[in-house]
């Protein structure tokens, strides 16, 4: 893990811990880490260092992972539309299980503990913005950054609405506004 590729173990390791993190919040001990992954202490260490540097990768994975969707999206043909393509990023992204729900959850948790973790969470929102801003321009005659950061905070209102409740249906309304005036 030297350089920072990680091997298949350690894939495996980021893999089956993530949803600890997405349950519990990044405050749950190496322990339980250890004994979700199935693997000794040692080898954690081996692998990432330090909890530090296992909440990076973890991050680095998620956001890896949803960058290469979205730009599926953005790229497809299959979403011929601006419509389409921004309610499919949104969907991406307003999920308690999708890969976002965790660098959402950075954001609020790891500020103060882990700043290199954190930068990861908020350099991928500034990713989002400038590609959604990107795909506004590329249709729209005018268009400002802040429907940019409006169309990204109604992702994480969204995702505050579903901790809340369970309700999709709320959850799909304001993007359904927002879309009419796109």
């Amino acid at each position: 893990m030297k350089n920072l590729q990680p091997s298949f173990r350690a894939l495996r390791v980021l893999h089956a811990t993530t949803h600890l993190f997405k349950q519990n919040g990044f405050y749950i001990g190496i322990d339980q880490i250890i004994e979700e992954a199935k693997i000794p202490k040692a080898t954690f260490y081996n692998y990432f260092q330090s909890k530090e540097k296992f909440i990076e990768m973890c991050l680095q994975f998620q956001k890896d992972l949803l960058k290469e969707k979205v730009r599926g999206v953005i790229e497809t043909s299959k979403y011929s539309t601006l419509t389409h393509k921004l309610r499919q990023i949104y969907l991406l992204h307003a999920d308690l299980k999708s890969a976002y729900y965790l660098l959402f959850k950075a954001i609020f948790e790891i500020k103060k503990l882990y700043p290199n973790a954190y930068q990861i969470a908020l350099r991928y929102r500034r990713w989002l913005k400038n590609e959604i801003f990107c795909l506004l321009m590329e249709t729209k005659k005018t268009v400002s950054y802040s429907e940019t950061e409006i169309f990204v905070f109604m992702i994480d209102g969204a995702i505050l609405g579903l901790l809340s409740s369970d309700e999709e249906r709320e959850r799909d309304a304001l993007l359904e506004y927002f879309l009419k005036r796109v």
